[in-house]
């Protein structure tokens, strides 16, 4: 096992607990504290698309740092700088507690920071590895994700009782001191990293072949790639046209969804017009690039009920009824945001327990656990709770009393879901990404998640529309138990996608010889 992997594993669990420190305490802050000027009819809806709009930064931004480390800096040096940005925002929360532009300001520089070097921590993980060790990649991965659930275990169970104790500037405090920390540690192993230079700027780039595939000619034929590639960009004007309508956040995610969809379809109808220009290797590379982008698209959905346990699912608990819990002789009442410790332990025990039990035991029936059965199972999994999750919410609109213990179900399909979907995705990206581009295809595999909270805020703002709310209201459903339903559902109808996909999906095995090379 390479000896800076400690360093890194120290890093990412005291940096995760920074994150889901402030993350996990945002929406409660935001119901109890810093919205209070906002009529308490809208400040649900209004808490909820702040929290998704940060979210939707933070998966944003390493786009940024996967194409600064590439080009310029390397991951080092692009980690540790975004990590100073990152601690500058944790700042900002902690002292401008009751101030609105100086929270927001804190926000957007951990969105800034915290995106830059998420995608590059991964990689560097992947960078310590070659071929005469990589059998212990999965083990390292495993291992990294099993200390990010670590940090957000504790974050989820001690920052909701420090902001009701101690209030908002010890709350948000305490986790830019672990950014701190996360920082220096990251630091102190500078000398033991296997540092991947810069790439130097290469003429059979992904963009470069791109733009080759989409410009060039063809005898006697016409370009319908770049047609298609145009009429992206052009829905992309439309969708940015429409900002005073539906918002910046809205409009500039649409636009950017719509440009890369369009034209990604557009270079692969054109790619083979590349050859020659590029080489076969190179060509090959975007092919690649482009399945993968595929296989992010349809996480998308995951991502929009998963990443709803901090907004959506806490205003459930919210009204729900608390028991007193007694554990070893100490009494306490459990609070709605400590009910998201619930997912992090739950993965600390399920990676575990699937590498030694579930995993094992299908491969014994015949059944191979390959990363995209794993996912397209997670999915279908994170649909599921919720089913469960409306349920529950059915029963509330009825004028049921629901204890919050209620949700351990839910949390519990939901987390087994996210095992099988993103730990699995952080292996696959590393693996099927070029060598030249795992930065950037990681910064991909992050701006899944930014379309995800997309499709939650695109949901909300429809819900406040006159005709979708007649609809909400004709079938009988609360707006909230008609969202959860629809989620559901949505997530399950890509499962179906997802599975056709995955066999037609070839696998690759992009990581470093023993000689450093690819």
């Amino acid at each position: 096992m390479p000896r800076q992997i400690p360093y890194i594993i120290a890093n990412e669990g005291c940096e995760r607990f920074s994150f889901y420190g402030m993350r996990n305490i945002l929406t409660p802050f935001l119901l109890s504290t810093l919205l209070l000027f906002i009529p308490i009819g809208d400040r649900t809806a209004e808490a909820k698309h702040i929290f998704h709009t940060f979210v939707i930064g933070v998966y944003f931004f390493p786009l940024l740092g996967g194409w600064i480390a590439d080009r310029y800096w390397g991951k080092y040096k692009t980690v540790f700088w975004f990590s100073l940005i990152y601690v500058a925002g944790h700042a900002c929360l902690a002292i401008f507690e009751h101030n609105l532009e100086g929270f927001y300001l804190g926000l957007a520089l951990i969105a800034f920071g915290s995106g830059g070097i998420k995608p590059l921590v991964v990689a560097f993980v992947g960078d310590q590895f070659d071929q005469t060790n990589k059998n212990r990649a999965k083990l390292v991965f495993d291992a990294f994700y099993w200390i990010i659930n670590f940090g957000s275990f504790f974050a989820s169970l001690l920052m909701p009782v420090l902001l009701r104790d101690y209030g908002p500037s010890v709350a948000f405090g305490i986790p830019g001191l672990l950014m701190a920390i996360a920082t220096v540690v990251f630091w102190l192993g500078r000398h033991k990293y296997v540092h991947v230079p810069p790439a130097a700027p290469n003429p059979d780039a992904f963009s470069s072949v791109a733009r080759t595939a989409l410009l060039a000619r063809a005898p006697g034929q016409s370009r319908p790639g770049l047609w298609v590639a145009g009429a992206g960009a052009v829905a992309a004007l439309i969708s940015l046209g429409l900002t005073p309508s539906i918002g910046f956040v809205i409009a500039a995610c649409t636009a950017l969804v719509l440009v890369l969809a369009f034209g990604g379809v557009g270079v692969s109808m054109q790619l083979e017009r590349a050859r020659g220009v590029h080489t076969d290797v190179a060509v090959e590379g975007v092919r690649a690039v482009l399945r993968i982008l595929i296989v992010f698209a349809m996480i998308t959905p995951f991502w929009s009920l998963f990443d709803q346990k901090a907004s959506t699912w806490i205003v459930q608990a919210n009204a729900m009824d608390s028991p007193l819990l007694s554990i070893f002789g100490w009494e306490f009442t459990l609070l709605p945001a400590q009910m998201q410790a619930v997912n992090p332990i739950l993965v600390m025990l399920l990676i575990p327990l699937n590498n030694i039990l579930l995993f094992p035991l299908m491969r014994a029936i015949g059944i191979t656990p390959t990363p995209l059965r794993r996912m397209g199972l997670g999915i279908a999994l994170s649909a599921s709770s919720w089913v469960v999750i409306g349920m529950i919410q059915l029963w509330m609109d009825g004028g049921d009393h629901v204890s919050i213990l209620w949700q351990l179900l839910p949390y519990a399909l939901l987390t087994l879901g996210e095992v099988l979907v993103s730990a699995t995705g952080l292996e696959f990206a590393y693996s099927q990404a070029p060598a030249s581009m795992k930065g950037i295809i990681l910064s991909f595999w992050y701006l899944a998640v930014t379309v995800g909270n997309l499709w939650v805020l695109i949901v909300n703002s429809a819900v406040k529309n006159d005709v979708v709310g007649g609809w909400i209201a004709h079938s009988g459903l609360s707006p909230i138990a008609f969202q959860m339903f629809f989620f559901a559902a949505f997530a399950a109808v890509v499962t179906a996608i997802f599975a056709l996909y995955a066999t037609r999906y070839k696998m690759v095995d992009n990581y470093r010889s023993a000689t450093g090379q690819p």
